[in-house]
């Protein structure tokens, strides 16, 4: 019998060499978006008026028809575009929705962030007919609500002659009405297509590869970057533009997600805490783009982070269509691991799907400590987020939101916070789940033995099921390990707290033979270009260990100055080359 977990394709290591985002709070990028995550900021508002007008839609009783009960989401700004730019006519700005609009903006800018801009300076040659854009957009894109509404005028005619309103007053209210949604045109048909969102990226920015959007629901962005990965392991494609794309907030989204109903009535997401009570929903934009990382090695690109495989499934047979499964989130885990060739006791962060929904949060829950309970049985290791805390429910562009986020964390080294978490749910409690919330910024430390390593999930209605595992970059080529009686141990960091800790983490006693190894892969580590830079000369005849580390530490503490004889060389500040 085949294995469940071993499709016939085995994934291929594949590199986030660029990335690109529109996010509320966020309209700047990338850089805005980490430092926001950073430091927690809430980009939940009110509803705009740009958006719907909550006095004709809001009411506290989420049962009143035709109404919600929520009037607060994460909503972007305001955004120039450059339609000329793009090649798109100002008469046909109105035609077109605006998930296709900015979604040329996001995959420009992050092909800029890869170094592939086109034609600007420093700009890299790019085969643009092994390109491929594969896009997460759920079917229905905002246009469509308001010209499927200009169809209603027979309904609004037949009431107002109903009502006794004389033939002329009925056809100007009828003008009046229809006047006040968008006009159809040529180019509206194409404008309202979820698809066209991607064509139109691969249209503008001449690229050749195969160019369609996957609509898996809230698991869209996911779905989206398994089938990039696909393309890539199968040489269809040389680099993938991947990601979702969401802007559809608007009043018809809030009352689809009011009558399910799976709003916050307080307005705020909390995901993972005991008072969560619902989600919020948010809009945006994400793209990664992809290459192979052998192919990104080659290359000389920057690479983010490593995507190591995605775990895929559908939770079949249910409750309901859109009642999550643990069962079937287990399975796309336990895939996704198996995939990797990695044990979910070396992932210590999650950028969960976390909702902030009651039920959601639960069965999320109950599926991660299964699947990480059996890979060790016991101890707290892993931080559990979520970036709806932060900036709503983005829906098709949630996983995208989730990728960046764990991507930069990995960059970074830095094990990003999650807000408006009080008091945890008891499933997530430090001691009693290998999870605990991170609640605070704090410095990721290299884990023995094995890389940083991060997971992303996303779950979809109709039982979408992705998990997605991610890996830090390290370095190009292994460490150089000799058998020689004399190690060298090289440790750099961007603070000097970053060298106590790295001392600290070092066996106090260790064996040769275990020193040499962890030498070596401290060489392997090691980035001249940090502001702090250690190098131990271990003498296996001469050298005590303990005490050489015992003096760098002491050393490091004080910022004093090496003896000449120690065998200890400290650079702290001006980062060398």
């Amino acid at each position: 019998m085949a294995d469940p977990t071993r499709p016939a394709l085995a994934p291929v290591p594949v590199a986030i060499i660029g990335m690109g985002c529109l996010f509320p709070r966020a309209e700047e990028g990338l850089a805005r978006f980490w430092a926001n995550i950073r430091n927690r900021v809430d980009a939940i508002t009110d509803v705009p008026p740009t958006h719907w007008r909550v006095e004709d839609y809001f009411d506290a009783d989420p049962k009143a028809p035709d109404r919600t009960h929520a009037h607060r989401g994460g909503f972007l700004a305001p955004v120039d575009f450059p339609a000329l730019e793009f090649g798109i006519a100002p008469n046909n700005l109105e035609a077109t929705d605006t998930t296709q609009l900015l979604g040329l903006l996001v995959a420009r800018r992050a092909l800029e962030d890869a170094g592939y801009g086109d034609g600007g300076p420093g700009a890299r040659r790019l085969e643009r007919d092994r390109v491929s854009v594969i896009l997460g957009v759920t079917g229905t894109l905002e246009l469509v609500i308001p010209l499927g509404a200009r169809l209603g005028h027979p309904n609004w005619r037949r009431a107002l002659k109903a009502a006794g309103v004389a033939d002329d007053i009925a056809e100007r209210v009828v003008r009046d009405i229809a006047d006040s949604y968008v006009g159809w045109q040529e180019n509206s048909f194409p404008g309202l297509l979820g698809n066209v969102a991607a064509g139109r990226i691969a249209n503008r920015l001449d690229l050749g590869g195969t160019n369609c959007v996957i609509d898996a629901a809230c698991a869209s962005s996911l779905g989206a970057l398994n089938l990039a990965l696909l393309e890539l392991a199968s040489g269809r494609c040389d680099m993938a533009l991947s990601g979702g794309l969401d802007t559809f907030n608007d009043i018809f989204m809030f009352m689809c997600f009011s009558k399910t109903p799976a709003l916050s009535p307080t307005g705020d997401a909390r995901p993972f805490d005991a008072a969560c009570d619902g989600t919020i929903l948010g809009e945006g934009l994400g793209i990664l783009v992809l290459k192979r990382l052998d192919d990104a090695r080659r290359d000389g690109d920057r690479v983010y982070a490593v995507l190591k495989a995605v775990g895929t499934s559908s939770d079949g047979k249910g409750n309901a269509v859109y009642a999550p499964s643990a069962a079937g989130q287990a399975k796309a885990l336990r895939q996704a691991y198996a995939l990797a060739g990695i044990s979910p006791a070396t992932v210590e962060l999650i950028e969960a799907h976390g909702t902030g929904t009651k039920v959601g949060d639960a069965t999320e829950l109950a599926a991660l400590n299964e699947v990480y309970r059996e890979a060790r049985p016991g101890g707290t290791w892993c931080a559990l987020g979520s970036i709806k805390s932060q900036i709503g429910h983005t829906k098709a562009a949630a996983g995208a939101a989730g990728l960046i986020k764990a991507a930069l964390a990995l960059h970074r080294k830095v094990l990003p916070p999650t807000a408006k978490v009080t008091r945890p749910l008891d499933g997530v409690l430090p001691g009693t789940s290998p999870f605990f919330v991170n609640t605070e910024a704090r410095p990721w430390m290299l884990p023995a033995g094995h890389p940083r390593r991060a997971a992303v999930s996303s779950f979809g209605f109709g039982g979408s099921n992705f998990h997605c595992v991610l890996e830090e970059a390290g370095p190009a080529m292994p460490g150089i390990d000799w058998d020689g009686d004399v190690q060298i141990v090289a440790i750099s960091a961007d603070s000097r707290g970053g060298l106590l800790r790295a001392l600290d983490a070092w066996p106090e006693h260790p064996a040769w033979e275990a020193l040499r190894v962890e030498a070596a892969r401290s060489r392997a580590r090691f980035e001249p270009g940090e502001a702090c830079r250690l190098l131990l000369v271990v003498d296996r005849e001469r050298s005590d260990p303990a005490g050489l580390r015992a003096k760098a530490r002491a050393l490091v503490a004080e910022g004093a100055k090496p003896a000449p004889d120690d065998g200890i060389y400290l650079g702290i500040g001006q980062a060398s080359g």
